[in-house]
């Protein structure tokens, strides 16, 4: 069985949709991939950090989905990172209201001496100096999925550039790529990206699927259209968990094994919109699963007749 380390948040959020609104609630990037990745027979842990007031609850259910949190610091007297925002009616752009860092802000990450060995990394959305610090901890992994975004590019550039020199694969937003590039085109900008380091680059285009780029192959993965959407948060994070979960429960990392990576991170994250933060992640079962993937089998079948 592979072994798989996330790293990123443990969180609290606040949100508020055209469809109504929370207090907090279960939130954090290491959350919605953990969940995500637990869909698949592999062995997880999460490394991370949370305040004295993050309830035993949420740490009883990481546990529950069979995802180690030996890894996961609870600091006693402090506060648990927390973000609060507001999604316009598109559910495309938000406003964030409020963020506190809290005991992230003093977040030293410290590898599991029973992970320091897993083949497979995911590091999530996290500063790029927490994430070099935890490759600095790791024996040799097959393969290490790195998750950014612009805030680091507007700010901390040159280290987020040494994070992508040594990973295997970027999975970021066509924004971010283009700002990361310097180019418009997604072909040209995820040609630039390699070129950096990364082998394969995964662009996320939300509501309309994902490009995977190696070289001169590229595979163009679909998102199912869906009667609605309740809540986009995490739904990026969801994704990464379902293609680096099924990565490492298949231990194969070529192109044409990531075009069915790409697929499966798709499938969860199409029911992480479904409801408030991860409220249905924590309710899927196989069933439902197999049957969305049906679905999404039927999106890209067809048949051409040529005289």
């Amino acid at each position: 069985m592979s072994k798989l380390l996330i790293v990123g948040t443990v969180a609290f959020d606040a949100i508020e949709t055209p469809f109504g609104k929370t207090d907090k609630i279960l939130g954090g990037a290491a959350t919605y991939i953990g969940l995500s990745a637990a869909n698949f027979n592999i062995d997880s842990a999460v490394v991370s950090i949370v305040g004295e007031d993050f309830p035993d609850s949420y740490l009883e259910l990481l546990k529950k989905n069979n995802i180690n949190i030996d890894g996961v610091e609870i600091v006693k007297g402090g506060k648990t990172f927390f973000w609060s925002g507001r999604y316009h009616n598109d559910l495309n752009t938000r406003d964030t209201l409020e963020t506190q860092l809290n005991v992230l802000s003093d977040f030293q990450p410290l590898v599991p001496k029973d992970y320091k060995n897993a083949e497979y990394v995911m590091l999530g959305n996290l500063h790029p100096l927490v994430q070099l610090s935890v490759l600095d901890q790791i024996e040799d992994p097959k393969l290490v999925v790195l998750d950014t975004m612009n805030f680091w590019m507007d700010n901390t550039l040159e280290d987020l550039k040494k994070v992508i020199e040594r990973v295997d694969v970027i999975t970021i937003n066509d924004e971010e790529a283009r700002q990361l590039s310097g180019e418009h085109s997604l072909v040209k900008a995820a040609r630039k990206i390699e070129e950096m380091g990364p082998k394969y680059v995964v662009i996320k285009k939300g509501e309309h699927g994902a490009l995977l780029f190696r070289g001169d192959q590229i595979f163009f993965a679909p998102a199912l259209p869906l009667e609605e959407v309740f809540d986009p948060t995490g739904a990026g994070d969801t994704f990464a968990g379902g293609f680096i979960g099924y990565l490492a429960y298949t231990n194969d990392v070529t192109f044409e094994n990531m075009k069915s990576a790409i697929i499966y991170g798709s499938n969860l994250a199409s029911f992480c919109v479904e409801k408030f933060g991860t409220e249905r992640m924590q309710k899927l079962d196989r069933k439902q699963v197999n049957e969305r993937l049906a679905e999404f089998r039927k999106l890209t079948q067809y048949q051409t007749h040529i005289d």
